[in-house]
């Protein structure tokens, strides 16, 4: 209890401090915050390569190109400019945050969840319309063998575009900060999970009721490998309910996936894009 009430000091004092802060001081801290999410980021999924390298779901990726440095460095930079856009609609009311805990910060995770991943699930599937693919998603889909660093490695139009539905949903639904701060943390895991290459879950996983419907590394893996199916992100529910769930998902879950190459007679990983995806 103690502890509880320790942390609970710690983050409103934190809100008032960010509350009192100038525009400039409170950009200067939110690109710090956001360095530091785009370094853990990173280790962690370049960790999680390490203890899992022989689970492969896809080939494993050419080396870093300075490009790819190039926009993730962009994106860490437009996310602390729609993180700073959140600040300010918040310090004008128009974002209002909760301070209490309890039953409602597991309401609000619910929630946030489960709007982003409608939302953001509509998004990923008109970013792929023809006419829109080429100025706004093919940027990430360059990287098909993708890496943790390919998390970051979006086009700018991209990044706003999913930082705008962030905060319409939290102007609209007005969530407790915990809640805020443990969905935040869900989204950044599922994010790096999802562009690890290697399948960190056991096989079993697919056999167990509810969880076996979270989004995965294999899952995104076969998005990355064939833009029509997959769009999910939190979890595999709208795939399902659009039919866009790549069919094989479940049978070659955690292993590199022959069954594709198989029948389109070409070699993993070689897939062809869209002529302007390159």
């Amino acid at each position: 209890m103690a502890e509880e009430c320790a942390i609970l000091g710690v983050m409103n004092w934190i809100l008032d401090l960010f509350e009192r802060m100038s525009a400039p001081e409170a950009a200067m801290w939110l690109l710090v915050e956001n360095v530091v999410l785009f370094g853990v980021s990173v280790g962690f999924g370049h960790l999680l390569l390490l203890v899992f390298a022989r689970q492969r779901v896809t080939e494993a990726p050419e080396p870093v190109e300075w490009q790819e440095i190039a926009w993730a460095a962009g994106c860490v930079l437009l996310n602390t400019a729609v993180t700073f856009a959140g600040w300010w609609m918040w310090r004008q009311g128009i974002i209002r945050i909760h301070r209490e805990v309890g039953v409602r910060v597991v309401v609000d995770v619910a929630v946030l969840l489960v709007a982003m991943d409608l939302l953001m699930y509509v998004f990923h599937r008109l970013a792929h319309l023809p006419w829109i693919y080429p100025w706004v998603h093919s940027t990430h889909h360059h990287y098909d063998k993708p890496r943790p660093l390919n998390l970051f490695v979006l086009n700018p139009f991209e990044v706003l575009g999913f930082g705008a539905l962030w905060l319409a949903v939290i102007s609209v639904y007005s969530s407790t900060w915990m809640g805020m701060l443990i969905y935040l943390g869900l989204n950044l895991l599922f994010g790096t999970v999802g562009h690890l290459g290697v399948e960190p879950l056991p096989r079993g996983w697919m056999r167990l009721p509810v969880l076996r419907h979270l989004g995965t590394s294999t899952f995104h893996a076969r998005h990355h490998q064939d833009g029509d199916v997959n769009f999910g992100f939190y979890s595999d529910v709208w795939d399902r309910m659009f039919r866009t769930l790549y069919r094989h998902y479940e049978r070659t879950f955690g292993r590199m996936d022959r069954v594709r190459g198989e029948q389109d007679g070409v070699a993993f990983g070689s897939r062809l894009k869209a002529p302007d995806s390159r």
